[in-house]
């Protein structure tokens, strides 16, 4: 990218899943449903409709690490299970290890300002949360900075070896400036509050009637009132 995202819509920054959560019902209709196609043993799907547009643009990301970056692409297909492109209300990416999946955002990745190259880095920042899980590293509150870091260094490590990705090293440099500074951006609180302005988003993207978007507003709207009142806010 060639300025740093919005904290809105900041990849790797999704709702924290308990760490028994198991697949959600929704989900594996999704699944079921998704146009996939597997590439070294990792699965790859995508819930867009013909002709697959970001099915393609992931599997071509995917062929560029592997061309310039054997060891991360390595670390991808062996700390993933899935890539799954879909509709994500809270950011552009996060790891769900529920699915043991990269989940990217279906706005992010048919994005035409995105890059391959973006694309691809965003993958490698996912499958180090999964790496960092498969060690017993769970995503708690406490840890979230930390984490984030380790993430985007290895973003970082993987930009290096492309060719032109000046630019995208110093975005990520950028982020992780901003990563240390604003650590309150990673509590609980504040991830659902996002999650909950990100499905308004999302049903505007999908053309949901006007007054069903209101509704939900509203909604938004008293749930933070009664937070702000709440003795545990």
């Amino acid at each position: 990218m060639q300025q740093l995202e919005s904290p809105q819509r900041s990849r790797g920054l999704a709702v924290a899943a308990k760490p028994d959560r198991r697949p959600l019902l929704v989900d594996r209709l999704g699944l079921w449903f998704s146009k996939s196609s597997t590439i070294d043993g990792l699965w790859i799907g995508t819930t867009e409709s013909k002709p697959y547009p970001a099915l393609r643009r992931v599997e071509d990301a995917l062929q560029l690490t592997k061309r310039y970056d054997t060891l991360n692409y390595f670390r991808i297909t062996r700390n993933l299970d899935r890539i799954w492109v879909h509709l994500l209300p809270s950011g552009q990416a996060h790891y769900d290890r529920s699915l043991n999946a990269c989940t990217l955002d279906e706005r992010y990745v048919l994005n035409e300002t995105k890059t391959l190259e973006q694309i691809a880095s965003t993958i490698v920042h996912e499958a180090t949360h999964a790496r960092l899980e498969g060690w017993g590293i769970q995503y708690l509150e406490a840890m979230r900075i930390r984490i984030e870091s380790i993430c985007l260094r290895r973003e970082l490590n993987f930009l290096a070896k492309l060719p032109d990705s000046e630019p995208l090293q110093d975005e990520i440099v950028r982020a992780l400036e901003w990563c240390a500074s604003d650590p309150d951006f990673y509590s609980d609180k504040n991830f659902w509050w996002r999650h909950q302005e990100g499905e308004v988003e999302t049903l505007r993207y999908l053309n949901v009637p006007n007054w069903l978007i209101r509704w939900a507003m509203w909604l938004i709207h008293r749930r933070r009132q009664r937070a702000s009142v709440s003795p545990e806010s």
